[in-house]
């Protein structure tokens, strides 16, 4: 579910996108992204009773940790994060490119304010 929003989340920090996901190391997991940040939260789900659990995983990614940001591939679509660090995150997310415009979008804004 892809979910645009203006919840508040912390630090005068709004929910932007949020949405029920797959990465392709980390697994399923809820990602966000809000007006400062990108995050995922690792979730166990169990089929039988249709319930999801937040597990204590969480990755945590600032603006100006990241160099690059698309969304590839042709039949099976992925947002793609790269950090400075060199890592990679895949996230399969409904709407790639949606993503990728919501993205720019924030860290615009947030150069903005930083001048």
């Amino acid at each position: 579910m892809v979910e645009k929003s203006e919840k508040q989340h912390s630090n005068n920090e709004k929910i932007i996108l949020q949405e029920d996901c797959s990465e392709d190391n980390l697994k399923n997991g809820i990602l966000t992204l809000t007006t400062k940040k990108i995050f995922f939260e690792k979730t166990k789900g169990r089929m039988v009773t249709l319930t999801k659990k937040l597990l204590s995983e969480k990755l945590d990614i600032e603006f100006d940790q990241i160099s690059k940001y698309k969304s590839e591939g042709i039949i099976i679509k992925k947002l793609v994060i790269l950090l400075h660090d060199d890592k990679i995150y895949k996230f399969g997310v409904l709407s790639p490119g949606k993503w990728v415009k919501e993205i720019r979008l924030q860290i615009n804004k947030n150069d903005d304010v930083a001048i």
